[in-house]
């Protein structure tokens, strides 16, 4: 499992943490009962704090992407389609987002914006 830190941007670490573990199990590079290093290991090797690990996988547990087991771990959960679904739609949206923000700033209207969805779904 690769994470990658920047210290530079304004999301925070824990942030950065749980998008790109949530990334891996939505793209299948995580497979559910996949073990997660342990939140001291993973803390050791970012050379982070145990308490900003801890955080992270606590989002990740709450929002149902991974479990743990008192003794034993955590692991990728079983994913739920619903689930699924709703964090690529999140995505799609945020990506339309800066696309309608893009066209606003650029003078490029609805249709054409549509029309070059159109396209691009289509390949």
């Amino acid at each position: 499992m690769q994470i990658y830190l920047s210290n530079s941007g304004q999301e925070p670490i824990y942030a950065q943490i749980t998008r790109q573990i949530k990334q891996q199990i939505l793209s299948g590079a995580l497979r559910p009962g996949d073990a997660l290093p342990s939140i001291r290991l993973l803390a050791k090797e970012l050379r982070i704090s145990v308490i900003t690990t801890k955080r992270a996988y606590e989002d990740l547990e709450r929002d149902g992407f991974i479990l743990t087991q008192q003794g034993r771990g955590s692991f990728v959960a079983d994913q739920n389609p619903a689930l699924l679904r709703e964090e690529h739609l999140k995505k799609v949206e945020d990506c339309l987002q800066g696309a309608v923000d893009a066209a606003r700033l650029g003078g490029i209207g609805y249709d054409e914006v549509a029309e070059t969805l159109r396209l691009l779904w289509e390949g």
